[in-house]
């Protein structure tokens, strides 16, 4: 039998899903996320700070990898609050604060809760020629799978089975093949969200992802599951704000 669900991560993770305009390269945008953005980012959850502000405690961005298939998203920043933070009347980047903002489409919050099922570390190698933040981490290969769930979705029991049977199984193979990590994020408030929730799963190389999808074995999650919506995404690099 399977160990249970692990305990919630406490507080709420804050996820950005980012989307650059189509007149911005790739490269473009990770240049000005990396030097014009996450410093501000950075500062306004640290040096600027003053209570009763909330203050980040971690701040990761995931650079997903560059698809000949159509996709809509190019990453995702991810920051952990002590609570949710309120829903703002206005997306971020409609009034452009950098140089970054002026190169994405206005993104919105999600805010979801974490339930970390394999708990790997994730090593950090800070610069000492430079400033320690922002910096980056790669030597993995992370799959991110945006969740979305059927309409009409009893989204309740779909996040029960997630963490009490879906999880568990998912926890078991990534034990079997070398995955190190495995996250999962479930939406606060699934009405507003983009989607259900999300999964990142850690694995060392390629061949150990395939070694999952080989393994892998329906555990009734896919009746909730909105295939056609959900996505998945690589991710061989992450950037590092606060860690």
């Amino acid at each position: 039998m399977s160990d249970p669900r692990p305990p919630q991560t406490p507080g709420a993770k804050m996820q950005y899903l980012i989307e650059r305009r189509a007149s911005t390269s790739r490269d473009e945008l990770i240049c000005h996320w990396f030097a014009n953005h996450m410093p501000n980012v950075i500062a306004r959850n640290t040096t600027h700070h003053a209570p009763p502000s909330p203050s980040a405690s971690r701040y990761v961005a995931s650079l997903f990898q560059a698809s000949d298939d159509a996709q809509r998203w190019d990453g995702v920043a991810q920051l952990w609050y002590d609570a949710p933070l309120p829903y703002p009347a206005q997306a971020s980047g409609v009034e452009p604060a950098d140089t970054f903002h002026e190169k994405v489409e206005p993104y919105w919050p999600w805010a979801t809760h974490e339930w970390v099922f394999v708990d790997g570390a994730l090593p950090l190698d800070v610069p000492t020629l430079n400033a320690p933040f922002p910096c980056t981490r790669s030597g993995f290969l992370k799959q991110v799978s945006l969740v979305a769930a059927k309409p009409g979705t009893d989204v309740s029991a779909m996040f029960d089975h997630w963490l009490d049977v879906h999880g568990p199984n998912v926890r078991d193979i990534m034990a079997k093949v070398g995955g190190f990590r495995y996250a999962v994020s479930l939406s606060i408030d699934p009405e507003r969200a983009p989607y259900a929730g999300m999964a990142e799963l850690y694995f060392p190389d390629q061949q150990a992802q395939a070694a999952f999808w080989d393994a892998i074995e329906p555990d009734g999650f896919e009746a909730w599951v909105d295939s056609e919506a959900t996505h998945r995404f690589r991710c061989d690099t992450e950037m590092v704000g606060i860690a």
